[in-house]
Order: structure tokens, then C-alpha cells, then sequence
């Protein structure tokens, strides 16, 4: 494994612990300054401002308890992607009702002075 693919694993890993804990603050400070946040259902956010925006909305609403798991990782200089599956399960925040929740994601990266950093996000429902 490459030093790069070490450095993206480490940033999914922290993604999925700052998505764990709710933290819009730590999960902002992942992506790249231009990012953008495609959730399903929910309208595109641009810029680090806003994806803080939108993930604070879904943590408004629901928290998470999810694991990733990487299908492809795939590095080309200062650019990378990766495939990845995510499951557990997910509470709702007003109700407290629990049930399991699945998704496929495909997450762009971009090296940025700072080090790697999501360029762009976007998941959905397995059909």
C-alpha cells in the first residue's frame, strides 16, 4: 500500500468517526475548501461554510453508528477516489427509534497543501 492510500484510509477513518460523533466542526475541517456534499434526498452543498451547514441539518435530525468499508481506492497524482459501502445503524433524533442503515458512497479527493482532503461526496441506497 502506498503512502498515499495510508493517508486516505486514515481520512475515511476519521470521517466515519467525526460522522459517528456528530461533528459537522470536525467533519468541515476534512474537506477541501471548494468541497461538495451531494447527500441523497437533500440539495447539493458547496464550499466548506455549507457542508458544515448540511451536515449540522442531518445531525439536527438523526445520528449515525456506521463503519465503512473500502471497496476501491484508487490514487493519479494529486487525485483519488474510493468506493466504499457503509452499514449500521442510524437514530432518530426526535423519536429515539433506531433502525439499520446502508449506503454506497464514492468520495473524490484532492491533495491540497494541508495534506488529503475530500473534494466531493456523494452517497445512496443500494436498489
Amino acid at each position: 500500500m502506498s503512502n498515499a492510500e495510508e493517508q486516505l484510509r486514515e481520512l475515511l477513518g476519521a470521517y466515519e468517526k467525526a460522522l459517528n460523533a456528530a461533528d459537522a466542526g470536525r467533519i468541515e475541517q476534512l474537506y477541501t475548501e471548494d468541497g461538495v456534499f451531494m447527500p441523497a434526498g437533500f440539495p447539493t452543498a458547496t464550499g466548506r461554510s455549507a457542508v458544515r451547514g448540511a451536515y449540522g441539518a442531518v445531525f439536527a435530525n438523526i445520528r449515525l453508528a456506521i463503519r465503512f468499508t473500502v471497496d476501491e481506492l484508487v490514487v493519479k497524482e494529486d487525485f483519488a477516489f474510493a468506493l466504499t459501502r457503509s452499514a449500521g445503524t442510524v437514530t432518530i433524533v426526535g423519536t429515539g427509534a433506531a433502525g439499520p442503515e446502508a449506503n454506497r458512497e464514492l468520495f473524490v479527493f484532492a491533495r491540497v497543501k494541508e495534506g488529503w482532503k475530500i473534494a466531493r461526496y456523494l452517497f445512496n441506497k443500494e436498489s
